[in-house]
């Protein structure tokens, strides 16, 4: 299929690019690092190849997200993102951009969405899961984003009608014995969906969407999980008679197929996208790659010949993306 838009697409400013060292073994880091930092060259010559007409470029994780000291998060959202105005602008035609946000500084982070919204014309965040902050735990307790002090954050985010990727990072160390002799498990194996399954849970539970019904949140990697849990998170228990014990309206099934959209980042299984279709519908799936921690021709050659229908494959891979994102404006 020619014309796919793709929107978890990573690349890395010098000083983040340490933070993607870990997710590869030490004899493929010369590789993933000529990829971080490459957007007009290999990148662009793949997606002519594979048929991608757009990426939707974002900063890689966890970097501002695991950036302590506020100010100095402030700073490197700010470099990032400029950096990332400037590269797209070279081929605006083929590069969009995601905001990188210092959510450590709720107040601060809202103004630097509004920026590059308005003045540098990005189409929307992505935000590399909770964050850390000195202030607060000596930057040792993760923020998430359900918490109160993230509520004006989320209240511009509507007013601004932009959509917010909630990409994962791995539990802090505090938060990952259960993990304890099995590093394997961690990063895209298992702890990445499960710590972003559980935020965006927190999400939908807090009641932010009854407040803001417009916002619209986008998770990679199928869903990270959660549509096949969908049934069994509104339902367990059925028999006894007890009311949700937390502060949202509505059953979460509403809100994730209201308020959420998914991509095929990551995960190239035709069985686990009909699954997803069957559960929240076409029209909430995005293709994406995930470059460069995945192939581009992985992605693209499993997703062109799905076993889905040609209707599902263009909205999939092309048209939800152009509505969500404005891309026609």
């Amino acid at each position: 299929m020619d014309g796919k838009i793709a929107l978890e697409e990573h690349w890395a400013i010098p000083e983040t690019l340490q933070d993607s060292a870990g997710f590869v073994p030490s004899t493929h880091w010369e590789e993933l690092q000529a990829r971080l930092v490459d957007i007009q060259g290999r990148r662009l010559k793949l997606m002519d190849q594979h048929g991608i007409e757009t990426m939707i470029l974002s900063l890689n994780a966890p970097a501002v997200q695991a950036i302590a000291d506020r100010a100095r998060a402030v700073e490197i959202a700010r470099r990032a993102n400029d950096a990332l105005a400037e590269q797209c602008a070279q081929r605006p035609d083929r590069f969009r951009a995601f905001a990188a946000l210092p959510m450590q500084d709720p107040d601060a982070a809202a103004a630097e969405l509004r920026r590059c919204v308005t003045e540098l014309g990005f189409v929307g965040a992505l935000v590399n899961g909770f964050s850390q902050d000195a202030a607060q735990g000596d930057g040792e307790l993760p923020l998430y984003y359900d918490l109160p002090q993230y509520r004006a954050f989320w209240a511009e985010v509507a007013d601004l009608d932009v959509p917010f990727y909630l990409h994962p990072r791995n539990p802090l160390p505090r938060d990952a014995h259960i993990y304890d002799g099995h590093p394997w498990l961690l990063g895209p194996t298992w702890a990445f969906a499960h710590e972003t399954a559980v935020h965006a849970l927190r999400l939908m539970a807090s009641g932010l969407f009854d407040e803001h019904p417009s916002l619209q949140i986008v998770i990679g990697h199928m869903g990270e999980g959660i549509p096949a849990m969908l049934w069994r998170i509104d339902n367990r228990n059925g028999w006894v008679e007890q009311p949700p014990a937390y502060p949202a309206q509505r059953r979460l099934v509403d809100y994730f197929t209201e308020n959420f959209h998914i991509t095929t980042s990551g995960n190239f299984r035709t069985q686990t996208l009909v699954d997803a279709i069957l559960e929240i519908g076409s029209e909430r799936i995005m293709f994406s790659t995930d470059w460069p921690f995945e192939n581009i021709d992985h992605a693209a050659n499993w997703f062109d010949s799905a076993s889905i229908s040609e209707a599902d494959r263009a909205k999939i891979g092309r048209t939800n993306a152009v509505k969500l994102f404005g891309l026609d404006r």
